[in-house]
């Protein structure tokens, strides 16, 4: 498909999205939008970059920040692993790159939580280095182009992809390609339901024209999910409530949460008056989560001013059950 290149990008000209982190080269600013938009949609990722980018203006300030700081300023947004990633790797630029961040795909691989996909977008969009940048959307764009029926989750798969994309690219414009091609998976190639009738590849879409479409692209692994049963327990004196810190391991590490019992196999009956009841999902694990009234104070836990909540990383779940509580 010689004329892919050309195609794309024109169609990109006239379609693509006003977004602030397109209108920069300063590596640092790409890193935090490439890491903020992982696993986030673009409105929501949005306000994030936004807070982010006000509070620390350059890379020393955020390597400056607390692990508490960065992840009160990520409260809400998920995958908090990634706002923890996102301090180390800003300390590694400070101590290991003498405060000027990695200019190449190779260097930037280095740092905490980047990765194949990260490194290579921030390769691209701020260096112009001349490499694909291969994400969901781009395996949906090529694996239907192509009809290629290649598990993306194999390792067969993935260096597939990773040769096709590379053999596609724009000599001239590398960066814009990686960013059209993503964008074209992102508004016109959709996972489900692509308006294909007015699609400008339409004609040459081989899975259009044997009807694969909706068939890719292809995973071979599913994951298997882990269900777990926490028991959360409310304390709540002179405007204050009880939160624990997590420790450094499982899921919502360092983050604080109120007084946690689990139970193995499934809930076991309590005397406590239950507040509210609900399941929430992970990527790995089913969460299904009481909330109980406790109506003495529980050791090992701090009491903490509802009006200091906010400089406290607590997971989603505890700020629905606060919402509702106090709704």
């Amino acid at each position: 498909m010689t004329n892919f290149s050309p195609i794309l990008l024109d169609w990109y000209s006239k379609n693509k999205r006003e977004l602030p982190w397109r209108n920069t080269i300063n590596p640092y600013r790409i890193w935090l939008s490439e890491i903020i938009l992982q696993q986030t949609r673009v409105d929501q990722g949005m306000g994030y970059y936004l807070k982010f980018t006000e509070k620390y203006e350059t890379i020393k300030d955020l390597s400056e920040a607390s692990e508490d700081e960065v992840l009160s300023l990520w409260k809400g947004l998920g995958y908090y692993s990634r706002g923890r990633n996102l301090r180390k790797a800003a300390i590694q630029v400070m101590d290991e790159f003498d405060g000027v961040f990695p200019k190449d795909f190779k260097s930037l691989k280095k740092l905490k939580g980047v990765g194949d996909y990260s490194a290579a977008a921030i390769a691209s969009f701020a260096f112009k280095e001349k490499i694909a940048v291969l994400d969901g959307n781009v395996y949906r764009v090529l694996s239907r182009l192509f009809n290629i029926n290649t598990a993306i989750d194999s390792s067969a798969g993935k260096k597939q992809f990773w040769e096709l994309a590379n053999s596609l690219i724009s000599d001239k414009h590398p960066d814009t390609f990686n960013q059209a091609i993503m964008e074209f998976g992102a508004l016109q190639c959709k996972p489900k339901k692509p308006n294909c009738e007015i699609c400008v590849f339409n004609d040459q879409c081989e899975a259009l024209q044997e009807g694969e479409i909706a068939n890719l692209p292809f995973k071979a692994k599913k994951i298997k999910k882990k269900n777990r049963f926490l028991n959360f327990f409310y304390s709540e004196q002179n405007d204050s409530i009880q939160l624990e810190k997590r420790g450094e391991k499982d899921i919502w590490a360092n983050m604080y949460q109120f007084p946690l019992q689990e139970d193995i196999g499934g809930f076991e009956d309590r005397n406590e008056e239950i507040l509210w009841e609900t399941k929430h999902l992970l990527t790995h694990q089913n969460l299904f989560c009481r909330f109980y009234r406790s109506n003495s104070a529980i050791r090992n836990a701090d009491f903490i001013k509802l009006n200091d909540l906010e400089n406290y990383a607590t997971p989603r779940v505890i700020e629905n059950f606060l919402e509702r509580y106090f709704k």
